[in-house]
Formats: structure tokens, C-alpha cells, sequence
């Protein structure tokens, strides 16, 4: 199955060597022509197209040269017709696009193919198959081969890499069927829709029966897609493979309506209503969900996003706006199939009058199996969004350095895949979250058991009895969790015995996986003694752990498993011997009791042959052999006279070996009876399969409980091992609020460890609930906004944290609006992506939400994108009353301090700096300073209080390597702008401050007036006040120490510079008395 295979075509380019007359001498040999190759791949379709746009060949010249004795290997001289109609079919044809060019020049073509081509049996049901099944990759298995024909051949070989040739009318490729499972993953990888066409009748009852004319039946056994395939029978090998088996592969359905304005109270905001369900074939979990979305359908996404579907079906007629998002999402990297599909046959009630009809035809067990059905939940809007890097990061879509790559620790598939579910899907009731932290809490205390029992057991046995008992706790679990990890996938395997596609090998190691750890946890699971009307001394305190443990042991599923076992015989299951896989009973299975009679029957009458052959030929020891594969042979001496009906097999030098008419028959009638005890067999083991539907949904709770103890205890490994601390939960009926003491960003602490700069986080409805966060670039504030959202998930999900103390009320979504990009497909700007994201939050959250912002308003010019992002601010504070974390780099926004004086609190990430002089090479006039500083950032990562005016985007360009003379010309210009602002501010304080001095002290206001009317030469005075007044609000809007000294040092030096260079022109009035003196 590797690269197609070549035929080198060089011998037809070489140049043919002179007819040389047989007496002459040899001629010499040709120079070698360069080697060229070419892939052969036949199109029955390209074939046609070249026969009829090139002529018939002329008939062939009658002449025959003989070769040269001399030289033997010489090539044949060539007729030019031929060579050009076998490049015409050997290249033309790989490329329909250049047959027409290539044919026009062809003297000749092949015969063409009569219009209406007589078809063999066997092509005949390949085109019925395709008639039935038109977009289906169909494998058709033939002998101990799986073909394709026609068009399923061309696209077998370019994805598996195997060779195609015609045979009759078709083109064909083909496969040996103990790699059919490898193959198929492989055209459902590459997006095909593939079809297994299996023979549904054997040799032995095809010659009994009344086709024993035709060809095999066969029929579509099996459809292959990427949401099935995990559910199908013998696809197994996914880890031989390396094709991964724990992720979901849902199966999602979308449909829409358009919702006609003024029908319902929608505020103007929602556009559709949005329909779908969501199938997980291999593991029977449903999602369903209904809901109203927006024009750019951000719930639908949203959904998208969380349950991650392997194929979508698109269910016609969709919106422009949806069908756009939808193969959007299913890109050409995404891997996932898109197929359409029209929801006309469903209208006015039809789907529901199909799901009853499914039911009248149907027994009890299907209703039990589709119980398992989840609501739309639509809380994933809130917590799963892509920018926090729930599932997934943001660099290369991987869930490496993701929060669920992090949290997770769990040994089987099913438990991660239920995991992702806990940590898209956190918990919004608090004695949830609580059941879960307890029962992680007592998993965690038992793993660090053995250190505290050697201090308990000096206090008292009681204690030490305590220790023993959590102790056996860890070892219990952590035994059954291996154990089952490295048993095969027991959710998707009970999965497939219910839809009766497990293998007898898969079935065995399922259930006994189930068995085996249902007996370890029962010795944790201790009924009450109703005897005595008092329990017996628990060995598991947390209820939640009991209850999975109960439902995991529970003695009911013991049972069954028990009996289903006993049923089978497990060293012909090992074997793969179906004719003896069950275990003999009449009762229970009566068709292989009667088929394995018919077997025995067949038996003893070829042992009676041998006894009529001992008498009928004098030899005593007469005995059946076989040899290479043949048996029941009687072996004579070649000189022994046999009836002459006795068929010759094979023979020796000495002996003949001989097949009697009677033995012929009777191995017939033996091979036929195998043959029905065989269909016999696969029928009961299929009845056995159904018969397992009554058991299924016990069976389901016990694995499901398996999977839930299984992320108790990755949640518990966290704690353990990453020192996390429990989160304390306030009740409903408390304010809003988040407490956080030095926490920590989960991701990013386990790559820096112990460099991660901690921070606290202090948030109270009644008091501080908004936090407007500045400061540099690459400073930390991303950061940190994601670290407490990051926390407060992990908390709800039912894990410690990263932090040192953690009090907080439970949450009902957490929105966030950060980063910059854009839509090309959907047409949507980085601008309008920004505002939509923002309205989404505004329309959704509520006062128990958590909402994060970072730098909104960024996509527009200054003015507008200050405007909006204080606006939207503002109605965050005033309408919503949401707990806010707000990032941006506009100091305009902190002038909403004064509106909400004791609920909005300003803060930013510390630095230090060091100014360093910055060489410019071209010659710019700057007033405000005679040379540029350039300042060396020192990020300090840690949050304080006060704003930060400076985002120091100079060094971030520095980093990111842009040319010097780029950088100089941008600080040129940053200068330039910061003079010309500080002017303005200075003109304006300086007016306050005339206005102020006239209020307070008229009698120097009115000498100054005068002063100034008749002194026009202050205008140098002037201009020193306002640089000192500039220099002393930079000072006081510093937050750090050296910088505040620095502008306070420029504000003196230019005071007393200007004060002895004008205090001769200034009036004795307005002079002080001690500068007098």
C-alpha cells in the first residue's frame, strides 16, 4: 500500500537504431536515452472520450523482420501507429484536461467500446449497489478481496496509494480483507462517506441452494462516516494506527427558522431561532437544544465550539449568515465532514410522527437506550470561550498549555472525555460544587494518608483505623483506574454490544473490565445493618463517593455480568472459534444444539465408511489421512486395484492416495452442516448481542460512575500535587464577590513553578466591583484578567485552586471580550466582531456575572473608541451591576472613578525604569527637550493600586526587532506629540490658576493685571510657569518614586531659574518679604 506503481515508458522515446542487414556486422550500441517514467491510471470515462474524438488506426503493414543473430536483445523496429496509440492511452488519460489536445494529434486510438457493453453478473450488481447507494465509496468484497469499480477506484488509488487497472468494463483497485479496518479509517479521514458491501451467502450453501448458478448475494453491511466509525464493527486498531480514540466524535444536526418581528418580545436583537441536536454514536450521549441567536449567530458558535462535532449536517433551507458560519467552522483544516440534507419531509410535525412510528415498531430496550438525553445548555456562551483557552490555546488550536490539558489526569478515555464535559460545563449550584469538593477532599486526604498515620496512630487506634480505611480508599481506586486503563474503551464497547457490532473479543473484555472493578470497589461499599437499626462504620464519608461507588459495584450489574460471562466459552473466544463460542445448552440456545447434532451425525457416518473400506479392501488398518489441507483420504499401494468411481487425489512413487464416491458425498453433507451451525452460531451470537439491550442502561450508570470517579480523582492528583487550596462558597443569598489571595495562572505556573508573581484580587458588590486595569504592554494584564476567570472556573467545576485563600459566590457565567480579529467569510470587521462580542455581554449577563474586557474600542479611531468603551463601562457599572475587570490604555476611562466613587478602583502592573539616552542620527528640533531618553522597562508582574499613564510601546517595538531608524523617527514623534499635549494642559492650568489666585487674593490680582498690561515682556514667565505647572501634575500623576523626584527636580530648577532671571521686573509689592530682605 505504498506509492502507486510506475512502468518506465523510456524504450518508446529512444531513438531506434538502423535496419542493419543480418550479414552485416552488429551495430554499435544505441546511446542510452534519458530514463522516464509515468504512473498508469485508467479512466473508463477519459477511455470513451479519446475513442471518439480520434480515428481508427489503419490496418497494420504486414511485415516481419527477423532479429539479428548477432545481437538478440536489439529492439524490434515499431510501427509509429502503435507507439502513438499507446502513449495516447498510457498518458492521455491520467489527465482528462489534456485528452482533447493530445487526441487531436493521434493518428490512431484504440477500439472504442461498443455503446451498450455487455456486463458480467458480478459488474451488474455493482451498478445496482451504485443506483442504490449513489454517494457512497462502496468496498465490495469479493473472494478474500475488497474491490472498488468505476470512480470509487480512481479515488481508492490517489488516497490509499494502491495501483488501478481496467478489467472488462471498469476501472479497479483492490484491497485483501484483513486490512479492511486500516483502510477504511483511511478514505473516512480523507472525507468519504464509505460503504462495506459484504457476501451474505457462503460457497458450501450457495451450491445447496437455488443460486448456485448466479453470483454471490451481497449486500451493504456497514456505512462508514467520521461520527460512526467508532460505533462500527471490527474497526478496531485505532491505537496500532495512532488514530486517537478518546475525543468525541458527535454527529450534529442545525436547522433554523426565521423569527418574524413583533411575533415575540425579542428587543430587537435576535434574527433566527436555531434547532440542534447533537448524536455521540459510540458513547449514546445526546445533546439537544433550541434557542435564539443573533445576525452573526455568536450562540451558535458558541455551541460549536463546545462540542466540538465531527460532522455536521447542514438541514436545507439554512440563512446565508448560518451556512457561511457552519463551513466556516468546517474548514478545509478543521477535519470535519459537512453533508446537506432537506428538513422538508419533517415538516408540520413529521419528525415527531417518525420518532412514534419508530417506537410502535420497536421494543422496550430502545426506549431504555435513548433515555440519556442532555438539554441545551447554553451556559457554554460564558465559559467556554476561545480567548481564555479553556479547551483549546490560541496559538495552534492544540490543548497543549490549555486548562483542560492542565487539570486533566484522568487514566481512562471515557473519564477524560466526561472531564472536558465537567470544565466546559461548571457547576451553577452550590451544594453540587460542594458534594464534588468534598468527595475530592477525602480521594486527596487518603492519598497523603500514610504520612499522618504514623502521627495518629500514637493519639489512639480510633485514629489510626481512620488512616487505614482512607488509605485503602487511594489504593482501591487507583487499582481499578489502572486497571481499567489499560482495558479497551468500556463506554464505547457497550456502545457497540448494544448496537451488536462488538466483536466476542471486545464483549469479553468489557464486561469483565466492569466485573473486575465492581468486585475491587466493593470492598469500599458497606450496607447499612437494618438488624440493628444503626449503619456500620463508613470507610467513605463524602455521599457523592458512595453513591458512585454503589452504582458502580452495584450488586445488580454484578449479576448480569456474571451470567452474560458464564454464557461463553472464553479459550474459543481467544481463539476466534465461533462454532464452539457458546456454551453448550440446550435450553438456551437450541439452533447451535441442534446445528452441532448435525455436525456430530455428519461425523460418525464418515467413521462408518472407514469400517466398509477395511472389509471391502482386505486391510485391516485401513485409516483417513489428509495431507495439505485435503482430508479423509484412504492411502493405497499404487499395485492395489480400486473401483474404478474412486477419485485420484494425489500419489507417491509407491502409494495413491483415493477419495471414494460415499466419502465425496458425505464430506459435502459435513461441510454443509458446518456451514449452518456456523450461520446458526452468528444468529444467536446477534440475538445474545440484542438480548444485552435490557441490561444496557445498568450497565451505562455503572460506566458512567466509573468515568465520574475517574475525574474525582484527576481533580484530587491536581490538588495533591500542585498544593492547591479548597475554594469557600458564600451562600445565594450574600452579595456578589470574588476573594482571591495570591493566586496564581494555572498554565502558567506549571511552566514557571515557582518565578510566577502571585496577586490578589478583591471584589465586592456592596463595595469595589469594578477594577479598570493599565499599564505597560507585555505587562501582565491579559494575565492576570485570565487568571481570575481562570480560578473561578476551575472552582465551580469542583477543583482546588491555584491560590492561598479563595472565598467567592457561585457564579452564573463569565463573559469576556478580549483580542483583535476578524471574519472575511462572514464579512465581518475587527471592529464590528469587537461591539458584537460586547452587546452579546451586555444582553446576557447578570449581576451574578463575572465580565472581562480587554482594551474595547481599539478597532475605530481614538474619540470613538474612547466614547464607546466608557459607555459601555458605564453601563456595566449602572445597569448591570456585574463584577468588571476592565483593561485599556485610555486614561479618559478613569474618569469614571468620579461617578462611581466607591465601586470602580484604578490599578496597574508595576515596572521600573532607567532612562538611557537614545541616538538619533537625524537632526529634529524638539521643544520640550534638547535630547530623547529612551526607558528601560522592568515588569514587576505584581497589581497595585493607582493608573498608569505610560504603555511604553517603544520597548515592545524594540523587542519585536523593528529597524532603529523606525523606532528613533517613532520616539521623534512621540516627543512632538507629548510637548504639543503638555502645552495644551499647561495653557489650561494655567488659566485655572488665574481664575483661582483672583477668587483668594484680589489685591495681588489686581497688581498683577496691572503688571501684565503694562509688561509685555513676560511672556518668557509665562511659558516657565506653565512648564512648572506641567512638571508638577506629571509628578503627581507618577507612580513611581523615581520618576515623581525627577519631575518635581525639573519643576524646581525651571521655578528658580526664572524667578532670579525676572525678580528685578517684578513690582516690591509682589516681591515676598523675606526675598526683600
Amino acid at each position: 500500500m505504498g506509492k502507486p506503481k510506475q512502468q518506465t515508458i523510456s524504450r518508446f522515446f529512444a531513438p531506434k537504431p538502423p535496419q542493419i542487414p543480418s550479414s552485416a556486422s552488429p551495430p554499435s550500441q544505441p546511446k542510452p536515452s534519458p530514463r522516464i517514467s509515468a504512473t498508469v491510471s485508467f479512466s473508463p470515462s477519459a477511455k470513451r472520450r479519446l475513442q471518439t474524438l480520434t480515428p481508427s488506426p489503419p490496418p497494420k503493414p504486414k511485415k516481419s523482420t527477423p532479429p539479428s543473430p548477432q545481437s538478440p536483445a536489439a529492439i524490434p523496429p515499431s510501427n509509429p501507429f502503435l507507439h502513438r496509440r499507446f502513449l495516447s492511452k498510457l498518458l492521455d488519460l491520467s489527465s482528462p484536461s489534456s485528452s482533447s489536445s493530445s487526441s487531436s494529434s493521434s493518428a490512431a486510438a484504440a477500439k472504442p467500446l461498443p455503446q451498450n457493453p455487455a456486463y458480467t453478473p458480478l459488474e451488474q450488481q455493482v451498478l445496482d449497489l451504485k443506483t442504490k447507494y449513489p454517494d457512497v465509496l462502496l468496498m465490495i468484497e469479493v473472494g478474500y478481496k475488497y474491490r472498488f469499480f468505476g470512480e470509487d477506484a480512481e479515488i481508492a488509488a490517489r488516497v490509499l496509494g494502491i495501483f488501478a487497472h481496467v478489467d472488462r468494463n471498469f476501472l479497479t483497485a483492490s484491497i485483501p480483507t484483513f486490512r479492511l479496518h486500516f483502510h477504511v479509517r483511511r478514505l473516512v479521514a480523507a472525507g468519504y462517506k464509505v460503504g462495506v458491501v459484504k457476501q451474505t451467502e457462503t460457497a458450501a450453501i450457495k451450491a445447496h441452494g437455488s443460486n448456485r448458478l448466479g453470483p454471490f448475494s451481497r449486500g451493504l453491511s456497514a456505512l462508514y462516516t467520521r461520527s460512526t466509525i467508532e460505533a462500527a464493527e471490527d474497526m478496531g486498531g485505532a491505537r496500532d494506527e495512532g488514530v486517537s480514540i478518546s475525543g468525541s466524535n458527535y454527529l450534529a444536526c442545525v436547522v433554523e427558522k426565521e423569527l418574524v418581528p413583533g411575533s415575540v418580545h425579542l428587543e430587537g436583537r435576535f434574527a433566527v431561532r436555531i434547532g440542534i441536536i447533537a448524536v455521540e454514536v459510540s458513547t449514546g450521549d445526546v445533546v439537544h437544544g433550541e434557542f435564539n441567536d443573533d445576525s452573526i449567530r455568536t450562540g451558535l458558535e458558541a455551541v460549536l465550539i463546545s462540542v466540538s462535532p465531527a460532522e455536521i449536517l447542514l438541514g436545507e433551507p439554512l440563512s446565508a449568515t448560518t451556512e457561511k458560519l457552519l463551513l466556516a467552522y468546517a474548514g478545509p483544516t478543521s477535519n470535519v465532514r459537512v453533508e446537506r440534507a432537506s428538513r422538508d419531509c419533517y415538516s408540520d410535525g413529521g419528525a415527531l410522527a417518525e420518532v412514534i412510528s419508530l417506537y410502535e415498531i420497536t421494543d422496550d430496550n430502545v426506549l431504555a437506550a435513548v433515555n440519556n438525553t442532555e438539554n441545551g445548555d447554553r451556559r457554554e456562551e460564558g465559559y467556554n470561550h476561545p480567548t481564555i483557552e479553556v479547551l483549546a490555546n490560541n496559538s495552534d488550536g492544540s490543548s497543549e498549555g490549555s486548562l483542560f490539558q492542565v487539570m486533566n489526569h484522568t487514566c481512562t478515555a471515557y473519564g477524560s472525555r466526561l472531564f472536558k464535559h465537567w470544565v466546559t460545563h461548571p457547576l451553577c449550584d452550590r451544594n453540587s460544587i460542594s458534594a464534588r469538593l468534598d468527595a475530592v477532599s477525602e480521594i486527596a486526604e487518603s492519598m497523603g494518608s500514610c504520612k499522618g498515620s504514623q502521627v495518629e496512630m500514637e493519639l489512639g487506634v480510633e485514629n489510626h483505623s481512620d488512616a487505614f480505611r482512607q488509605s485503602e480508599l487511594s489504593e482501591v481506586m487507583s487499582s481499578v483506574l489502572t486497571m481499567l486503563g489499560k482495558s479497551p474503551d468500556v463506554q464505547r464497547g457497550i456502545s457497540r454490544i448494544f448496537h451488536r457490532t462488538s466483536t466476542v473479543a471486545e464483549f469479553i473484555g468489557v464486561i469483565h473490565a466492569i466485573l473486575i472493578s465492581g468486585k475491587q470497589l466493593q470492598k469500599l461499599y458497606v450496607e447499612s445493618d437494618a438488624g440493628y437499626g444503626a449503619s456500620q462504620q463508613k470507610k467513605v464519608k463524602s455521599a457523592l463517593l458512595r453513591r458512585l461507588i454503589s452504582t458502580a459495584a452495584s450488586p445488580t450489574v454484578m449479576g448480569h455480568a456474571v451470567k452474560l460471562l458464564s454464557s461463553l466459552n472464553k479459550d474459543a473466544a481467544d481463539q476466534g472459534d465461533m462454532l464452539n463460542l457458546f456454551v453448550s445448552c440446550t435450553n438456551q440456545f437450541p439452533e447451535i444444539g441442534r446445528g452441532r447434532i448435525a455436525v456430530q451425525l455428519a461425523k460418525e457416518k464418515l467413521d462408518l465408511l472407514i469400517v466398509q473400506y477395511r472389509k471391502q479392501l482386505g486391510v485391516r488398518n485401513l485409516e483417513f489421512m489428509g495431507v495439505s489441507g485435503k482430508t479423509h483420504m484412504i492411502e493405497l499401494p499404487a499395485d492395489l486395484r480400486v473401483p474404478s468411481n474412486w477419485v485420484k487425489v494425489s500419489s507417491t512413487k509407491r502409494t495413491i492416495r483415493y477419495h471414494p464416491p460415499e466419502v465425496l458425498a458425505a464430506l459435502d453433507e459435513l461441510l454443509l452442516a458446518r456451514e449452518e451451525l456456523a450461520v446458526a452460531c452468528r444468529t444467536t451470537w446477534d440475538n445474545f448481542l440484542m438480548s444485552f439491550g435490557k441490561y444496557y442502561p445498568q450497565f451505562q450508570a455503572a460506566v458512567q460512575a466509573l468515568a465520574a470517579l475517574d475525574c474525582l480523582h484527576s481533580l484530587a492528583i491536581l490538588s495533591r500535587n500542585e498544593n492547591y487550596v479548597r475554594p469557600v462558597f458564600v451562600h445565594d443569598d450574600e452579595p456578589s464577590q470574588i476573594h482571591i489571595s495570591s493566586g496564581r495562572h494555572p498554565v502558567l505556573e506549571s511552566i514557571l513553578g515557582d518565578n510566577f508573581v502571585p496577586n490578589d484580587t478583591e471584589l465586592h458588590a456592596d463595595g469595589e466591583y469594578c477594577q479598570i486595569v493599565t499599564g505597560p504592554n507585555m505587562g501582565g494584564k491579559s494575565c492576570y484578567i485570565r487568571q481570575v476567570a481562570l480560578i473561578a472556573i476551575m472552582a465551580q467545576v469542583g477543583s482546588f485552586v491555584p491560590a492561598s485563600l479563595v472565598k467567592m459566590h457561585v457564579l452564573d457565567g463569565i463573559y469576556t471580550r478580549m483580542g483583535a480579529s476578524d471574519s472575511i467569510q462572514q464579512g465581518i470587521s475587527t471592529f464590528f466582531e469587537e461591539l458584537t462580542e460586547a452587546s452579546q455581554i451586555l444582553h446576557n449577563c447578570s449581576s451574578c456575572s463575572l465580565v472581562i474586557v480587554d482594551e474595547l474600542g481599539r478597532g475605530t479611531s481614538t474619540y470613538d473608541g474612547v466614547a464607546i468603551a466608557y459607555a459601555t463601562l458605564q453601563y456595566f457599572l449602572k445597569q448591570k451591576k456585574c463584577i468588571v475587570l476592565f483593561v485599556t490604555h485610555y486614561p479618559k476611562i478613569l474618569d469614571i472613578q468620579k461617578e462611581f466613587k466607591s465601586s470602580v478602583g484604578a490599578y496597574h502592573v508595576s515596572y521600573l525604569t532607567s532612562q538611557k539616552p537614545l541616538e538619533i542620527t537625524e537632526s529634529e528640533s524638539i521643544s520640550s527637550a534638547d535630547k530623547l531618553c529612551h526607558k528601560e522597562v522592568t515588569f514587576l508582574y505584581k497589581l497595585v493600586t493607582g493608573a498608569s499613564d505610560k504603555s511604553f510601546g517603544l520597548n515592545v517595538a524594540k523587542l519585536a526587532q523593528l529597524p532603529a531608524s523606525c523606532i528613533a523617527r517613532a520616539a521623534v514623534m512621540a516627543a512632538k506629540l507629548e510637548s504639543e499635549v503638555s502645552e495644551h494642559l499647561g495653557s489650561k492650568e494655567g488659566r485655572l490658576i488665574k481664575v483661582s489666585s483672583q477668587n483668594e487674593n484680589l489685591d495681588h490680582s489686581s497688581e498683577l493685571s496691572e503688571f501684565c498690561k503694562e509688561q509685555e515682556d513676560f511672556a518668557d514667565l509665562a511659558k516657565a510657569c506653565h512648564k512648572v505647572l506641567f512638571y508638577m501634575m506629571s509628578a503627581l500623576n507618577e507612580a513611581e518614586p523615581v520618576n515623581m523626584l525627577c519631575s518635581l527636580k525639573n519643576a524646581r530648577d525651571i521655578a528658580s531659574k526664572s524667578i532670579d532671571h525676572t525678580g528685578d521686573m517684578l513690582p516690591l509689592s509682589f516681591i515676598p518679604t523675606k526675598r526683600r530682605q
